[in-house]
């Protein structure tokens, strides 16, 4: 099996404000097109950031999205989630909310009522998972999935955990059902770990060191907050954990179509595009309350 060798160390782009709860980088696309990384067409991470106590709670208010699923992967803070189709949650540490936008939908996010009061430090990915051009006139879903549920594979030696959000790794397979081939993983690794992961080579794959600081296939060093993303050539790399570690690893079968975007919306074309908007318009993606 031949090795898959780093194409890119991304730092941090500056952070910026979406809505007035989440402050964020942005790896995708603001540091490459959609395509390279789809069917991951958008990353935006916030790193650890603390938040002052506030009785109003902070965040986004009702908006669109089609074409496409938003994950949400909770590391520090809560977030609570309510959509036109009448789904609501709150994701706390560990957590992942995996919502289909699919035909379209309305949704808003903000800070847990009572982490809001508190404050403390908030800690969050949000990737958005194109679909292909027949799943995106699917009907809205909502996968609400706790940290207990997510499945787990212990790593040699009381060494760590790769919990298996999507996919599979070591044959156990992940818990969040898919519309095309993803693997999304956490590793929580300790010092002195070294964790081999293997995708196919045409696999778009990436990784994000979300706490502590690894060696990939022992020679390129990464740290905390920053993007790896790999050739799409070999199959196999593996991370060493150089500290206590949580690492983000992403991999997927690209979705080879058009991509049109624009806004809250994923498309194949702009003809497309216009669509989504005349229904958004029309209230086709149903009601929900600011």
């Amino acid at each position: 099996m031949t090795t898959k060798n780093v194409s890119k160390i991304l730092t941090p782009p500056p952070a910026h404000f979406v809505g007035d709860g989440f402050r964020v980088h942005n790896f995708i696309p603001s540091e490459m097109n959609m395509q390279r990384m789809n069917p991951f067409v958008m990353m935006d991470y916030n790193s650890k950031h603390y938040f002052s106590p506030s009785n109003t709670p902070r965040g986004v208010g009702v908006h669109p999205h089609k074409g496409f699923e938003t994950v949400t992967i909770a590391y520090k803070g809560s977030v609570a989630h309510h959509d036109s189709s009448g789904n609501s949650g709150v994701i706390n540490e560990g957590d992942v909310q995996w919502m289909t936008a699919g035909s379209g939908v309305l949704h808003k996010e903000y800070h847990e009522e009572e982490f809001s009061k508190a404050g403390g430090d908030f800690q969050m990915v949000q990737l958005w998972v194109n679909l292909s051009a027949k799943d995106k006139k699917s009907k809205p879903k909502y996968q609400a999935i706790t940290h207990e549920q997510i499945a787990k594979v212990n790593l040699p030696e009381n060494k760590g955990v790769v919990e298996v959000i999507a996919g599979e790794y070591e044959n156990v397979k992940g818990t969040a059902f898919t519309f095309s081939p993803i693997h999304l993983l956490n590793a929580r690794i300790s010092k002195g770990a070294n964790v081999p992961f293997t995708f196919p080579e045409n696999y778009n794959t990436a990784l994000l060191v979300i706490e502590g600081g690894v060696k990939i296939n022992n020679t390129e060093n990464a740290s905390v907050n920053q993007f790896v993303l790999f050739k799409n050539e070999g199959e196999a790399f593996n991370i060493e954990a150089t500290e206590d570690s949580i690492v983000l690893v992403l991999s997927g079968e690209p979705i080879n179509e058009p991509i049109a975007a624009r806004g809250p919306f994923v498309m194949n074309t702009n003809e497309e595009l216009s669509q989504a908007i005349q229904e958004f318009n029309l209230g086709k993606f149903g009601y929900l309350e600011d």
